[in-house]
């Protein structure tokens, strides 16, 4: 099982500075790369202090100029916030600019609250995505593309650059059912239960492996990514202090995600969780290196084939770069792939 560190980006005190938040991302994504991970993953949040990244693809280019072999994934890229025509070429000319280490996560949005103030209504989201996603596929395989949709009408164009590679395509989804149809279609998988159970969880990996049998061995080189909430900790009083600010975090994200979108000039409001602290507890990886080992190897026995480490809820940076080191020197060794004795 492959690790990485999603960079995203919590801003709950503005006299902090996007400036600091940007390079507190950049020096977790230097880290990941000294540190053996094998990706890092940026989201694209806009309007908002919760995952702030409006320019995901930009901070990709900054990240590979800054590190030497990391993977850069998006989760994601919404793409009915943008036009495919000019995305497209966005896309390859960041492709190129990382040296072939991006990996296009997409998905549809998640927050009502930015994607209808950014004028797309939640109810067309998928419609708008799905579109989107065929118009974004023919215009990166083929030469000339013309369309006629319901929501792109265009003369026959051509994307330059041309892809000097083939992009590597994630689908962010969450449904099982999703899962299976989107890996019918030969995409790469990111997914989460959020503070969801572990059945949810056992649920998206099996409808990830069906559709995967039922490729017949065409589908043998797609992946499934998990993103969990995560913190290594040494302490038990560490432990649930991490796990308030968790519960804190949550909060905020729960209210653009299934609540009422409150948010007071940028800044989401935190709201009551049904959830108590106890109950997140038994759904997040905020513990110390025994359990999260044991935790983890239930993950890799699933058939999970990376795990996206959430270590950025709220938590001191300082505090946090320390527990990325920790989790590289304490956790991943045991998980790393045996060493062939033959080569």
């Amino acid at each position: 099982m492959k690790f990485s560190i999603q960079l995203s980006a919590d801003y709950p005190d503005k006299s902090y500075g996007g400036d600091n938040v940007y390079r507190d991302m950049l020096n977790q994504a230097i880290a990941a790369d000294e540190l053996g991970f094998d990706a890092v993953s940026i989201t694209e949040h806009h309007l908002i202090n919760c995952l702030m990244m409006p320019a995901p693809l930009q901070f990709a280019v900054l990240i590979a100029a800054k590190t030497e072999r990391i993977n850069i994934m998006t989760s994601v890229v919404v793409l009915p916030l943008h036009d495919m025509r000019v995305l497209a070429g966005e896309i390859v000319a960041a492709d190129i600019f990382t040296d072939g280490r991006l990996m296009l996560g997409v998905g549809r949005g998640a927050f009502a609250y930015e994607m209808e103030r950014l004028g797309v209504p939640m109810a067309e989201t998928r419609p708008r995505f799905e579109e989107s996603l065929e118009v974004l596929d023919a215009l990166l395989t083929c030469e000339e593309v013309a369309w006629s949709g319901e929501y792109y009408n265009f003369d026959p164009i051509t994307i330059m650059p041309r892809p000097v590679r083939p992009i590597k395509l994630m689908m962010a989804v969450m449904n099982p059912d999703g899962i299976h149809a989107s890996t019918k279609r030969g995409m790469h998988i990111q997914t989460t239960p959020l503070a969801g159970n572990h059945e949810l969880l056992v649920e998206q990996v099996a409808a990830f492996n069906r559709a995967k049998d039922e490729l017949a061995g065409e589908g043998d080189h797609l992946t499934i990514s998990l993103s969990r909430l995560t913190f290594l900790t040494q302490s038990e009083s560490d432990r649930r202090a991490k796990l308030e600010t968790a519960h804190s975090y949550y909060g905020r994200f729960d209210n653009v995600f299934t609540g009422p979108g409150i948010v007071d000039s940028g800044m989401i409001r935190q709201i009551p969780r049904t959830q108590t602290i106890n109950e997140l507890d038994k759904s997040i990886l905020i513990c110390g290196p025994e359990q999260m080992i044991e935790q983890l190897g239930v993950y890799s026995d699933l058939g999970i084939d990376r795990f996206i480490t959430g270590f950025n809820f709220g938590a001191d940076p300082a505090e946090t770069i320390e527990s990325i080191h920790a989790f590289a020197e304490q956790v991943m060794p045991h998980f790393a792939e045996p060493i062939n004795s033959d080569d």
